[in-house]
C-alpha cells in the first residue's frame, strides 16, 4: 500500500507557536510533510523562522507564512489567529509549543520571572486557545499543548516553571471540557528528547537517562510523530496527556 502521509493533512492549516527552532521546527516539518499549510510563529528568531519557511516553501509553494508576536502581550494573540485565517482561510490545529525554562531558586524569585514563566507556559496558551476557538469550531479542530513531566513531579530549583506546567496540564483537561464536542484538546509531555540550551552537566544527563525505562535519549522527531498522531489518527481522543518520555514518568 502506498504511503499516505503526504495527504493526511492536505488542505488543513496548523499554527505552531515557537516554531522557528528546536522541537517546534521539527513539528512544523512533520505537519508540512503531511500536507498541511503551516503558520510559523516566532518572537525573536526571525532569521531561523524565515530560513525554515524558505525550506518548506521550496518543497511546496504558498504553504507557509511567518508571524511575529510576543505571546506575553494578550492583545497580540487575536491578530495571530487572524493572520492564519488571512493566509489560508481556516485553522485546524493549534500547537501551543512556545515555552520558557530556567531555574528560579526559592529566595531569589522575582515578579518578572513569575510573569514570564507563567505567561509563556500557561497564560499565553489559554488566551491563544480562546482566540482560536471560533475558527477551530468551524473545522472540528485540535488544540495540542506541550506540557512536561515536571507539571506533576517538581524539579528542584524550578518551582515557578513546574507550577506553570502544572497549570498547563489542568488547562488541557479544562479546555477539553469547555470546548467539547467540536474541538479536541490534548497534551504531549516530552521526556529527554532535546537538552535545554543551557544543558545539565554530563553526570546529570546520565542520571536523567538512567531514570528512563528505555535507557536512552529520545528525539524531537518522537514528539513530532506524536503531534501528527493526535492531528490525524486520534479523532476520539480528547482531554489526555501522552507522555513521550521513554518511560521516565514510570521509572523515576
Amino acid at each position: 500500500m502506498p504511503n499516505q502521509t503526504p495527504t493526511l493533512l492536505l488542505g488543513k492549516t496548523v499554527l505552531i507557536t515557537g516554531a522557528a527552532r528546536r522541537v517546534g521546527a521539527v513539528i512544523a516539518r512533520k505537519m508540512h510533510a503531511a500536507g498541511a499549510n503551516i503558520v510559523l510563529h516566532y518572537r525573536s528568531s526571525a532569521v531561523a523562522a524565515q530560513n525554515l519557511a524558505h525550506e518548506l516553501e521550496h518543497a511546496r509553494h504558498h504553504s507557509v507564512t511567518c508571524v511575529q508576536a510576543d505571546l506575553l502581550d494578550v492583545h497580540a494573540l487575536a491578530p495571530l489567529i487572524a493572520a492564519a485565517l488571512d493566509a489560508f482561510g481556516r485553522l485546524d490545529v493549534l500547537v501551543n509549543n512556545a515555552s520558557t525554562f530556567y531555574p528560579t531558586p526559592l529566595g531569589e524569585i522575582t515578579a518578572a520571572q513569575w510573569d514570564d514563566l507563567i505567561g509563556t507556559n500557561a497564560k499565553a496558551p489559554l488566551f491563544l486557545s480562546q482566540a482560536a476557538a471560533p475558527a477551530l469550531r468551524e473545522t472540528s479542530g485540535l488544540i495540542l499543548n506541550l506540557v512536561d513531566i515536571h507539571g506533576a513531579r517538581p524539579l528542584k530549583r524550578y518551582p515557578v516553571y513546574c507550577t506553570a506546567k502544572a497549570a498547563l496540564v489542568m488547562l488541557t483537561h479544562s479546555l477539553a471540557r469547555e470546548l467539547a464536542p467540536r474541538i479536541r484538546v490534548n497534551g504531549i509531555a516530552p521526556g529527554p528528547v532535546m537538552w535545554p540550551e543551557n544543558p545539565p552537566d554530563a553526570a546529570m544527563q546520565e542520571k536523567i537517562l538512567s531514570q528512563t525505562l528505555l535507557q536512552r535519549q529520545g528525539t524531537p522527531e518522537d514528539i513530532a510523530r506524536t503531534a501528527l498522531f493526535f492531528a490525524t489518527e486520534a479523532p476520539y481522543v480528547t482531554g489526555q496527556i501522552l507522555a513521550v518520555d521513554g518511560g521516565r514518568s514510570v521509572g523515576w
